[in-house]
């Protein structure tokens, strides 16, 4: 590889998915709660997963990927 070569870092992605997603699940939590008083935990699952998938695939990762490009591939020397 050359000097200008990037690696992609799993675990540096892993941290800012992370920082992401709890806070994208606790806001989908807050107004999911009371709308669902009552429901099993199963029912809420079903509910809030596709809405976080969603929101991972067409939102978060793509601007997690573009915001920190440089963080996630770090030159390799």
């Amino acid at each position: 590889m050359t000097a200008s070569s990037t690696r992609f870092s799993r675990p540096r992605f892993a941290l800012m998915v992370l920082l992401g997603v709890y806070p994208l699940i606790t806001a989908l939590l807050y107004v999911i709660m009371p709308l669902t008083d009552g429901w099993s935990i199963w029912q809420r699952t079903l509910l809030i997963a596709p809405l976080m998938v969603t929101a991972m695939i067409w939102g978060l990762i793509p601007a997690v990927q573009r915001m920190f490009r440089g963080f996630l591939n770090p030159a390799v020397h």
